[in-house]
């Protein structure tokens, strides 16, 4: 199943693996298949993670499979390529992006011209900047939005005034990366066509976390070369609580129905035992949540 994996080449691919089958394995190789067996050019090449560090690994990794070698693959986690269009595009820099203690200050000016009740002033803030995140991540109109910490006239005062700050100082924050990049790729087919041009081979890993937002600006990337490898495990999510879909890897196939599946489905990380454990474990909880 490894193999089968890594030596694919064109047209989209899902790769459903389980803790320690080796799919940071699988990328890393496939990555050095394109370049070495495919004679793909590496600046064609675009691997996505979800942290920094977990994008500083997989390079690290890869460089070690190609000895001397330092093709310039692009790895980065979505809010890092992102950024990067957008720098392009409207020539912004990292003093563009609203530091946190920025967003505490304008959000504590905001609710104290409320008069709202709360228990703790830090503990309420962080929750309504979740929820503007998860509105915009999952790009739910906000009139249809209904908040769980506030009223929702109050919610959507809130996140409008929150809005005006960012845009009046030329500020955006993590969530407004993913939504300016969505709207300068629908929007401007130009800018669009150049980067699926640069990027004509996408992989991307821990794909169960990815957003509804995410998979959009991607699959614009991926345009109809659909060269899109994506591996994950929907039992192993751990971002819903900012709108990650898992349901989005499984259903891949309805987005990309050619796709190919391989299924890596050996654990070579740990003893029989805990493998046998943990999936009984996996299994009870699931049957019980589906109850």
């Amino acid at each position: 199943s490894q193999r089968e994996a890594i030596l694919h080449q064109d047209g989209p691919m899902l790769v459903l693996a389980g803790p320690g089958s080796g799919k940071t394995r699988v990328i890393t190789e496939r990555t050095k298949h394109l370049i070495r067996d495919c004679q793909i050019n590496p600046s064609h090449i675009l691997v996505i993670t979800f942290t920094k560090a977990a994008a500083v690994e997989m390079k690290q990794r890869f460089l070690g499979l190609m000895g001397n070698e330092a093709p310039p693959v692009t790895f980065g986690t979505f809010h890092a390529v992102f950024f990067s269009i957008l720098k392009h595009a409207y020539h912004y820099s990292a003093e563009n992006i609203v530091r946190e203690d920025q967003r505490l200050s304008c959000m504590r000016a905001i609710i104290g011209k409320l008069s709202l009740e709360y228990e703790d002033e830090s503990e309420f803030i962080g929750s309504v900047l979740g929820e503007i995140g998860l509105v915009k991540n999952s790009g739910i109109d906000l009139a249809n939005y209904y908040s769980i910490n506030c009223a929702e006239e109050v919610f959507r005062r809130i996140y409008s005034e929150y809005h005006e700050y960012l845009y009046k100082h030329r500020l955006i924050d993590f969530e407004d990366m993913l939504v300016y990049t969505w709207e300068l790729l629908s929007e401007r087919k130009d800018i669009l066509s150049a980067w699926q041009n640069k990027y004509r081979y996408i992989l991307i890993d821990e794909f169960q976390d990815i957003n509804k937002l995410q998979f959009d600006i991607i699959k614009l990337l991926a345009g109809e070369r659909r060269n899109l490898f994506v591996v994950g495990d929907d039992d192993q999510s751990i971002y819903r609580f900012r709108g990650a879909k898992p349901e989005l890897m499984l259903h891949f196939t309805d987005d990309y129905p050619e796709a190919r599946t391989v299924l890596l489905d050996i654990n070579y990380r740990s003893q029989a035992n805990i493998v046998s454990r943990s999936l009984n474990l996996i299994g009870h909880n699931k049957e019980r949540f589906q109850k």
